[in-house]
């Protein structure tokens, strides 16, 4: 009895492990543009052709990190850079497009497009529990992954990257 228990509890761990690990797949996977989340600095400034307003360092309770916002307005893109001291070196921990952004996700998908167009290129990674129709589809996780929210059936804002910690 205590073998076939220990059995389920080791199978139901592996398999939430391995649904945890393919949402992170989706999130390491993922592009938006020339961007995806981990891509260092020194690598944005030649990708994106408006000017970055930056705003201030501040360390995040939640993991720790040095956060900064650079935001794109002309572009529609806002990036959340991450370092893990002050004034060390940093990479994208977050990716958000709003209008007037033409860009396009790993699989085609951009502002302005149907939440029918959203199902049927991300339908097998969404994640039920935290999608609502007609609000937001999330493809992966809030913990790590790509998040259309739509307004009149249409997106008006695309995210990837950790929605919650």
């Amino acid at each position: 009895m205590h073998n076939k228990l220990f059995a389920a509890l080791l199978l139901g761990t592996v398999w939430n492990l391995a649904l945890a690990a393919d949402e992170f797949a989706l999130l390491k996977a993922e592009r938006i543009g020339p961007l995806r989340v981990d891509l260092p600095a020194r690598e944005v400034a030649r990708l994106i052709d408006c000017p970055p307003h930056r705003g201030p360092v501040t360390r995040w309770e939640a993991d720790s990190d040095y956060h900064q916002q650079w935001t794109y307005p002309d572009c529609g893109i806002t990036l959340d850079m991450i370092a893990t001291t002050p004034k060390g070196a940093q990479a994208i921990s977050a990716i958000t497009l709003t209008r007037p952004s033409l860009w396009k996700t790993r699989r085609g998908i951009g502002i302005g497009d149907t939440e029918r167009a959203v199902m049927a290129a991300y339908g097998r990674d969404r994640n039920a529990e935290d999608s609502a129709p007609g609000k937001n589809f999330v493809a992966g996780s809030v913990y790590g992954g790509l998040m259309f929210t739509f307004k009149a059936g249409q997106i008006e804002r695309i995210f990837l990257g950790a929605g919650a910690e």
